[in-house]
């Protein structure tokens, strides 16, 4: 295995540390550089916090920003931040609102999250939203229930732009619970992932076999099955999809349907915007019209080939918060 990298030990810190550099005019680190924050907080805001593992970049510390995340904790490879970093964050960014965690569905994640919120509670007023947006509802070593995955980033945009219009505590839950119910990811890896310590794959695939249903940390997904053309491969991410929606946030009828392709870290844009249009095509074929669409690397396993769709169903006041603008280092508009 090769990677640009000095030492895996080190791998994630110098990362930080060049995200930091790159983008200084928007985002420095907290105290004992232990989390990244927005560099200018902004008084009486609800301070919107996330984070988890290292090994997912661009999420979560290149959304920090104005419209979008105030700060964001990573820990190791695959490994959830610290309850101290996450306390640190809440201390540093609470401007007097509270604060509000956004926390995808690990059991590690959720754990280390609740354990910040009840050692700060004496301090901050603390609300905590779990993404739940993955289609593929098997069993899974990392989760109860759904996982969060690539609908982090509709939740944490949208949550972002909530707050810095104002939104209070109660206000953003109860947006974010709403969120959860009308977002449904799934995605297919036709390569493992490789993590920097032990040089190896998390799984392996044949020449003609993918795995659909994947998570993100390079856990096998629901099916492993023969390898298809992109038409193919979309219909199935695609079917799972529209299936997995609560009966009366699809038969809906009012929705603004958000599109996204996001890629694992290991696919290129060619083949994303390939994806992109065939995913396009097929909801419209059902349906469903995307009115805002998203295509990139945004959500990733490290260096995992794959990509996974993101349909979120939107009513009007949460897309035109998604449309809000946005200024972070990995999302601007």
């Amino acid at each position: 295995m090769k990677k640009i990298m000095n030492a895996p030990d080190a791998f994630v810190a110098e990362s930080l540390e060049g995200l930091v550099r790159a983008h200084e005019g928007l985002v420095t680190f907290g105290a004992g550089r232990t989390f990244i924050r927005r560099r200018d907080l902004a008084p009486g805001k609800v301070a919107v916090i996330s984070g988890g593992g290292a090994g997912h970049e661009p999420l979560h510390s290149g959304f920090v920003g104005r419209g979008m995340l105030d700060a964001a904790c990573t820990g190791h490879v695959f490994t959830s931040p610290t309850p101290d970093q996450i306390v640190a964050a809440m201390d540093e960014t609470d401007t007097g609102a509270g604060c509000l965690l956004v926390v995808k569905n690990y059991d590690g994640d959720v754990m280390n999250f609740e354990m910040a919120a009840e050692m700060a509670a004496s301090r901050h007023a603390i609300d905590t939203v779990i993404v739940e947006d993955d289609a593929a509802t098997g069993p899974s070593l990392r989760s109860r229930g759904r996982r969060g995955i690539a609908g982090t980033v509709v939740v944490e945009k949208i949550l972002g732009a909530a707050a810095e219009q104002g939104s209070n505590l109660a206000a953003l839950k109860t947006l974010g619970d709403d969120l959860n119910r009308r977002i449904r990811s799934m995605g297919v890896a036709l390569r493992g992932t490789t993590v920097p310590e032990n040089a190896r794959e998390t799984f392996s695939l044949g020449p003609d076999e993918m795995e659909i249903g994947v998570g993100i940390h390079g856990e096998p997904g629901l099916e492993r099955t023969r390898f298809a053309g992109a038409n193919e491969i979309i219909r199935l991410l695609g079917e799972r999809i529209l299936a997995e929606f609560p009966s009366d946030v699809a038969e809906g009828g009012t929705a603004r349907p958000l599109l996204i392709v996001n890629g694992f870290g290991g696919t290129p844009p060619i083949e994303l915007y390939l994806a992109q249009g065939i995913a396009h095509r097929f909801f419209e074929n059902h349906g469903v019209v995307p009115a805002r669409t998203l295509t990139g690397t945004f959500v990733t396993s490290l260096d995992m080939a794959g990509l996974s769709i993101t349909l979120a169903l939107l009513d009007e006041v949460q897309f035109k918060l998604w449309c809000a603008p946005v200024a972070t280092p990995c999302l601007s508009w």
